[in-house]
C-alpha cells in the first residue's frame, strides 16, 4: 500500500469459442455492456511521435513474402532502429508478473504486454539475424529440423507453416520462435511481427510438436484478422517509448486473402420462437449493438447483422439467438412447459432383464465384468471345441486392434477366464464376476452375424473370507450351482432341471463336473468346472467354475405375472424318506418325479434333498438319498393319519420307479 502496488487479478474461465475475451480489451468490452450507463471500450490511442521517426523507410530494408496465402492470409511487420535491449520498466514486470508471465527484457515484454491487451500474439525479430532481410512465410517442405527459443529441436513435418528468412528458418508459425533469431542484449534493430495464422493449421503444428504457447492458445482459436495492424503499431510504440528506439517509416502489411466480414440474415420470428420471447427487431438491436455488431433493419421481421471481425465464434443466426438469451440474461426467459404431458414408456422386456440381474448377482457377492467382444482367434481351439461345433463359426475382423482381438466371440468364457488370469496376475484369488454381453455367430460372407445376449458368471478361490473363525474352503460345483438356483428363485422361474451334460456339448468342463439348465424342455445354459487343459490353455492356476445362460431363453420361461398366495392358516407336518439307489441316477430325476406327485396330490407343499451319503455299510456303486418332504392343508390341520399314507405312496413311486431300496 505504501508503494501503491497493490492491484486486483481476476481470474477467468472461457470456454474455447471466445478468443476474444483472451485479452484485457476483449473482457472490457463485455463488462462494458453490463455497467451504468453502459459504457464503449476505447482502445489506447497509437500516435507515433515525429521526433522517434527515422528517416528511412522499412521498404528499404525488409520484404514480407508469402507463400502460402491460405494458412497465412495476412503478415504485418514494423521495424525499429537503434534499439537499447534491457530490463522493463516496473510497471511493466508488474503488468506481467501478477498474470504469471515472467519477464525477459524490455523488447519481448512489450509483444507480451501488447499480446494480453490486445489478444493478438507478436513476435519479436532480432533484424541482424534475418538473412538477405527477407521473411518468407512457407511450409516446411524438406526442412525437417527445427531449434527453438528453448534450445529444444522438434521434427518437422512438410505441410507445418513456418517463418523463414533468405536462407533457412526462423520461426514455428503462431507457435514459438527459433533459437537463431531471438532478441539478445546485443540486438539494435529489431523487426516486429504481427499475423493472421490459419486456427487449424497453428493446432495441428502445436500438438504434433507437443509445444503449448501463449501464442498457438490464442491463434489456434481464432484471432481478429483486422487487428493485426493495430497491435503492432501498439507494441512499435511502447518499445520507442521504453527502449529509445526510432521507428521506420511506413509498416508492411501483406494481405494477400482479405477475411471477408460475416454479415447474417436474421428473423426475429425464428429467434423468439428458439428463446420463447417476444422481442422487437428494436431491442434485439439494441442488445447486439452493445457488444460491436452493426445491425441494419431490412424488413418488418428481418435484420441483417455485420459481425464484427474479431468475434469469430459468431457465423449463422443460431449463434446471434445465443448472444441475445446471453445479454439479455438467461434468468430473464421465462420457463415453459410443453402442452403434452410427459409420460414415461415402459422399458423392454430384455432392459428390465438387465438391470434385475445386475440387481441380483451382486447379492450374491459378484462383481460385473466388461469384457471386449473381441477374442484371440485361438480361443475355440483352448476351448477344446469340436470342429463341428456351432461355436466354431466365428466372424473374423479385417483391421483387428491386436491378434488378441481378431475375431469376434460366440462365448463369453474366454473373455471371463482372461479376466481370471489378470486378477490372479494381482495376487487376487478368490473371484465371483459376471458379464452381461452378446456373443456373435457368422452366417454368410458379406452378411451380419447373427447376436445373442448372454449372462455369464465365474467363480474360483475360497467359499468365504479366511478369518480367525473361519477354516480356507474353497468354492465346488455346488456353489456355483447354488447362485444359478438362487439367480432362478430371484427372476420368480420355477422347475429348473439340472442334467447330466454331454462330453461333446461343453468340452471345456471337466467330465462329470458339468451340467445344463433345462426349463419347459428348453435348454436356457450350462454350468460346470473348467477343464484342467483348458486351464492350462489360460494360465489359470486354480479351479474355475463358469455358468452361461442365454437371456432370450430366460425372457421366454419369465412368468409375466407373479400370483401371490395368502399365509398359510394351519401348521406343517415334515416328513423325510431315505433310499438307496445306484449312484448313477441324478438326484434331478427323483426330484422330477416328485414334481410329478406333487401336481397331483395337493397335500405336498415342498419337497428338497438334505442328505447325501457314500461308502461302507453300503454296498459300492451305490449312494444314499435323503429327502425332505412338506405337508400341509389348506383347510384343516393334519394328523399323522393323513400324511402316512400319502407319504408311503411318494416313497413306493419312487422306489419302483429307480429301483431304489430302503434303509432297513
Amino acid at each position: 500500500k505504501a508503494l501503491a502496488i497493490s492491484d486486483t487479478v481476476f481470474e477467468i474461465d472461457l470456454t474455447p469459442n471466445r478468443p476474444d475475451c483472451l485479452s484485457v480489451i476483449g473482457v472490457a468490452r463485455e463488462v462494458g455492456v453490463f455497467t451504468e450507463p453502459m459504457g464503449r471500450v476505447k482502445l489506447p490511442e497509437v500516435v507515433l511521435p515525429q521526433e522517434r521517426l527515422a528517416d528511412t523507410s522499412i521498404h528499404d530494408h525488409a520484404q514480407v513474402v508469402i507463400m502460402a496465402p491460405d494458412l497465412c492470409p495476412r503478415y504485418s511487420a514494423g521495424m525499429l532502429f537503434d534499439v537499447k535491449v534491457g530490463p522493463s520498466p516496473f510497471w511493466l514486470r508488474q503488468k506481467l508478473e501478477a498474470v504469471g508471465l515472467t519477464p525477459i527484457n524490455n523488447v519481448v515484454d512489450v509483444t507480451n504486454f501488447v499480446m494480453l491487451e490486445t489478444g493478438q500474439p507478436l513476435h519479436a525479430f532480432d533484424f541482424d539475424n534475418l538473412a538477405q532481410g527477407k521473411i518468407i512465410v512457407q511450409k516446411a517442405g524438406s526442412d525437417i529440423h527445427f531449434t527453438t527459443l528453448d534450445s529444444k529441436e522438434h521434427k518437422l513435418e512438410p505441410e507445418m507453416l513456418m517463418i523463414c528468412d533468405g536462407e533457412r528458418s526462423v520461426a514455428l508459425a503462431g507457435v514459438m520462435g527459433g533459437e537463431n533469431s531471438e532478441i539478445s542484449n546485443a540486438t539494435t534493430r529489431v523487426l516486429i511481427e504481427s499475423a493472421y495464422f490459419n486456427p487449424i493449421s497453428i493446432r495441428r503444428t502445436a500438438k504434433r510438436t507437443g509445444i503449448a504457447t501463449d501464442a498457438s492458445h490464442r491463434f489456434e482459436r481464432g484471432v481478429d484478422p483486422e487487428g493485426t495492424l493495430y497491435a503492432m503499431k501498439r507494441a512499435v510504440f511502447l518499445i520507442a517509448d521504453i527502449c529509445g528506439a526510432s521507428i521506420a517509416t511506413d509498416f508492411i502489411d501483406e494481405h494477400p486473402r482479405k477475411v471477408e466480414p460475416i454479415t447474417i440474415s436474421l428473423c426475429t420470428d425464428a429467434l423468439n420462437t428458439r428463446l420463447g420471447t417476444d422481442f422487437s427487431c428494436e431491442a434485439i438491436g439494441e442488445i447486439l449493438r452493445s457488444v460491436e455488431f452493426l445491425v441494419e433493419q431490412t424488413g418488418e421481421n428481418q435484420l441483417d447483422v455485420l459481425v464484427p471481425s474479431f468475434r469469430v465464434d459468431v457465423v449463422r443466426p443460431e449463434d446471434l439467438s445465443e448472444e441475445i438469451a446471453r445479454l439479455w440474461g438467461y434468468n430473464n426467459i421465462k420457463t415453459s412447459y410443453p402442452l403434452v404431458p410427459a409420460k414415461g414408456k415402459v422399458l423392454a422386456p430384455v432392459l428390465l432383464l438387465r438391470e434385475k440381474l445386475r440387481q441380483i448377482l451382486p447379492g450374491f457377492s459378484f462383481y460385473e465384468a466388461i469384457n471386449y467382444n473381441f477374442i484371440h482367434g485361438e480361443s475355440c481351439d483352448r476351448l477344446k471345441l469340436a470342429l463341428t461345433d456351432p461355436r466354431r463359426s466365428v466372424e473374423t475382423i479385417l483391421n483387428p486392434i491386436s491378434d488378441q482381438m481378431s475375431v469376434l466371440r460366440t462365448s463369453p468364457v474366454p473373455g471371463l477366464l482372461e479376466t481370471m488370469k489378470r486378477n490372479n496376475s494381482q495376487q487376487s484369488d478368490s473371484i465371483r464376476i459376471f458379464e452381461i454381453g452378446k456373443v456373435f455367430f457368422a452366417t454368410q460372407k458379406g452378411k451380419l452375424p447373427e447376436e445373442r445376449e448372454m449372462v455369464a458368471g465365474l467363480i474360483t478361490g475360497n467359499r468365504r473370507e479366511q478369518s480367525w473363525f473361519s477354516k480356507k474352503e474353497g468354492v465346488d460345483f455346488f456353489d456355483l450351482k447354488g447362485v444359478v438356483e438362487g439367480l432362478l428363485k430371484a427372476l420368480v422361474i420355477p422347475d429348473g432341471q439340472f442334467l447330466k451334460i454331454e462330453a461333446d456339448v461343453c468340452p471345456y468342463f471337466e467330465r462329470g463336473f458339468g451340467a445344463i439348465l433345462k426349463i419347459a424342455d428348453k435348454t436356457v445354459g450350462s454350468l460346470g468346472k473348467i477343464d484342467g487343459q483348458v486351464q492350462k490353455n489360460y494360465g489359470l492356476k486354480q479351479d474355475a467354475y463358469v455358468f452361461d445362460l442365454d437371456l432370450a431363453m430366460l425372457l421366454g420361461v419369465m412368468p409375466e405375472s407373479i400370483l401371490a398366495n395368502p399365509l398359510p392358516r394351519f401348521p406343517s407336518i415334515s416328513r423325510d424318506m431315505t433310499f438307496i439307489l445306484d449312484k448313477g441316477i441324478e438326484v434331478g430325476a427323483i426330484l422330477g418325479q416328485m414334481k410329478i406327485f406333487a401336481e397331483k396330490q395337493s397335500l405336498v407343499e415342498s419337497y428338497f434333498l438334505f442328505d447325501v451319503f457314500e461308502g461302507k455299510p453300503l454296498d459300492e456303486g451305490k449312494k444314499s438319498l435323503s429327502f425332505r418332504v412338506v405337508y400341509r392343508s389348506a383347510s384343516k390341520t393334519l394328523t399323522e393319519k393323513n400324511v402316512k399314507k400319502v407319504h408311503t405312496h411318494m416313497s413306493g413311486v419312487i422306489v419302483d420307479k429307480f429301483k431304489a431300496d430302503l434303509p432297513e
